[in-house]
């Protein structure tokens, strides 16, 4: 008992030092990130140091185990790059609001008229009317004088259809004779007949706010700036969200990225350009040639012709957009397979991480798709690994005694997601997060291999979404995987309970059986993602405005473009079913009552008790409709959560395995 108790110290001085430190630091502070990072290094270092010499170099050659053992500490010495290069990139942070509320102080005191002219790409393919009128309505209302101002939408699809509409509003449709180099090849036809100073980039999907010049110009004011980058917000809820029944309660899977990783990423000036939601200067892009057609992440590549031309990328983490995520898994993975092709296509190319000339040591290693490479691979040997021992009895390592396994293994966990609670307070459980990275490896790490065997040889591809992008689909492959890998876990697991059975025997069968559990449990939730919800096309947003329903007060707690719900006092009465809804800043308008619910709620003022909640639906004319446009979708409101309920979210993933999910 002394021994295991003596064991448990390295977690518990982990533990405390948590408690006394982080916890209570602030985690937007450099010094307190570079401490914190530091010592949760020191425990990694320890654990390798101890795997090394330990449990590798003193195991003895016996075949296949001897092979074994250094292929599973070979997967270990990757992670534990990545997780080095991790920890090095988040022990520095950098919030750039005060330094843009200066700039654009000194920017915007000039007369309007020499202020920089402003072209918007928006480059589309396939994209249907109803995602493609909120991001060019959107892009013709920001906040920037007009004759400076120029909304380009670069159709290749060569849509009569979208040209009227843009004549009708006063943006210019531009096409060309074919589609070669896709989306980049596409921007760089709207480099030929715009000209503007700096060219801002929204995916057809992605509406600007107003004051998005406002915030991004400024940065400009230093000419070695090539692109300002904005984090990517969404209105909608992700495939992940939605099929694990987490809409309201878990943040979309972009946030850990875009929230936390892209500000300390531009502190060590190794940011990028993420494509949509950034501004480019004109100079420095016609410096590189235009934007690059030899990856399928024209971005990416943006960013490093950029740098290899001596220019910067900044990082502006404000929320100055709002667009669709992926909305089904079809869309999610090609999404995520072009990132990580592309990513991979960088190492072959003249101006990628490994040749592209004027790029730091440091640089060149940050912009290594490292992270595409290993985390698929080690979250596979993850699952495979306590499979391999008890179905053949083959160890990970040379293994002496489960209290070592305790004093080395158990710390470096405990530190890694402390720190990972700490920096990324609501975008992590450990749980979660583990599932969502084993679901995509299934269909990830056959990207990985095939991207490193073929770079080049899958085209680019539009990610689907809007109205023609409605079917819900049963991932089958991933299912049959995450059901194949549970079924043979949970059979070995049984095998090695009877001891007619059994082949493994010794001090490891306990950590493997364990090690098992864990995997089928996070397999099980990883595979409740396979099975997609149905989708709305438009999600309201939650407000809590006046409105008047035929005179009547009330309160808006909801409001689409087509729908609206409103609370009214429970003595309310309607002659009829067609109401006329009255909005702060619009004329009344006609509206269908379609149903009405009965609930509490607070309205009126009148404290918390029973209303009517009516669920109105509308048809706007199209001066109104665009109005409704700029009221939801151009910086009132947004979709965001704010903090992770862990008892909901655990109540709800539980509803969700037997088929239910909860309302929120």
């Amino acid at each position: 008992m002394v021994q295991y108790l003596l064991a448990l110290a390295p977690t518990f001085v982990v533990f405390a030092l948590f408690l006394l430190g982080p916890f209570n630091w602030s985690r937007h502070h450099t010094w307190t990130r570079a401490i914190t990072c530091a010592f949760v290094g020191a425990i990694a270092l320890r654990y390798m140091l101890w795997r090394l010499t330990e449990t590798v170099l003193p195991y003895p050659y016996d075949g296949v185990n001897f092979y074994w053992v250094w292929f599973v500490f070979i997967i270990e010495i990757l992670a534990f790059t990545e997780v080095v290069l991790f920890l090095v990139l988040m022990s520095r942070y950098v919030d750039r609001s005060a330094e843009a509320d200066k700039l654009a102080r000194a920017f915007f005191a000039r007369d309007e008229q020499e202020l920089p002219t402003v072209d918007i790409f928006i480059p589309t393919y396939n994209e249907p009317l109803d995602v493609l009128e909120r991001t060019i309505v959107g892009a013709l209302s920001l906040d920037y004088p007009s004759d400076k101002l120029k909304v380009y939408v670069l159709d290749d699809k060569r849509r009569d259809w979208l040209k009227s509409f843009c004549e009708e509003k006063n943006a210019i449709h531009v096409t060309r004779g074919d589609n070669a180099h896709a989306k980049a090849g596409n921007m760089n036809n709207g480099l030929k007949v715009s000209s503007g100073d700096f060219i801002a980039v929204f995916d057809a999907d992605f509406v600007p706010y107003r004051h998005f010049l406002r915030r991004t110009l400024p940065f400009f004011s230093d000419e070695s700036i090539g692109i300002v980058q904005t984090p990517q917000h969404f209105f909608n809820a992700d495939p992940v969200q939605s099929n694990l029944g987490l809409e309201k309660i878990w943040p979309d899977e972009q946030r850990l990225f875009f929230d936390e990783i892209a500000p300390s990423r531009d502190v060590w000036d190794v940011s990028f350009c993420c494509g949509s939601c950034s501004i480019a200067r004109r100079k420095a892009v016609d410096a590189i040639g235009g934007f690059p057609t030899e990856s399928i992440t024209e971005d990416l590549l943006t960013t490093l012709s950029m740098l290899n031309m001596g220019y910067k990328t900044r990082y502006l983490n404000e929320r100055l957009s709002m667009g669709l995520a992926a909305e089904n898994l079809t869309g999610y993975f090609v999404q995520r397979e072009r990132w990580c092709q592309g990513g991979i296509q960088t190492l072959f190319l003249h101006n990628g991480p490994l040749r592209g000339p004027g790029l730091s040591l440091f640089q060149r290693i940050m912009f290594l798709p490292a992270s595409w490479l290993v985390q698929y691979l080690v979250r596979f040997m993850i699952l495979i690994v306590p499979i391999v021992y008890l179905w053949f009895g083959l160890l990970p390592l040379y293994f002496t005694d489960i209290s070592d396994y305790v004093s080395y293994q158990l710390p470096l966990l405990t530190a890694y997601f402390l720190l990972m609670l700490w920096i990324t307070p609501t975008r992590y459980l450990p749980i979660i997060s583990s599932a969502v990275g084993t679901f995509a490896t299934f269909r990830m790490l056959p990207t990985v291999v095939s991207s490193l065997i073929r770079p080049f040889g899958k085209p680019f591809r539009v990610t689907p979404k809007g109205s023609g992008n409605e079917a819900n689909q049963f991932d089958k492959y991933t299912f049959t995987c995450i059901s194949s890998l549970i079924a043979i876990t949970v059979v070995g697991l049984l095998i090695n309970i009877v001891p007619e059975t059994t082949h493994v025997q010794g001090q490891f069968s306990p950590i493997a059986a364990l090690w098992a559990g864990i995997n089928v449990i996070v397999l099980g939730i990883a595979s409740l993602i396979c099975f997609e919800k149905p989708r709305r096309l438009f999600d309201a947003f939650k407000l809590d405005e006046t409105a008047k329903v035929d005179d009547i007060p009330g309160q808006v707690v909801s409001l689409a473009l087509d729908k609206a719900v409103v609370a009214v006092p429970t003595e309310a009465r309607f002659q009829s079913s067609l109401v006329a809804l009255k909005l702060d800043d619009f004329a009344p308008f006609k509206a269908e009552l379609k149903q009405v619910t009965q609930r509490r709620s607070s309205i009126a003022r009148g404290g918390d008790r029973q209303a009517y909640y009516l669920h109105l639906h509308f048809d706007l004319s199209k001066s109104d409709r665009d109005k409704m446009i700029v009221k939801l979708y151009t910086g009132q409101y947004s979709q965001d959560i704010r903090d992770i309920d862990k008892v909901a979210v655990s109540i709800n993933l539980l509803l969700r395995s037997f088929g239910r999910t909860r309302t929120l």
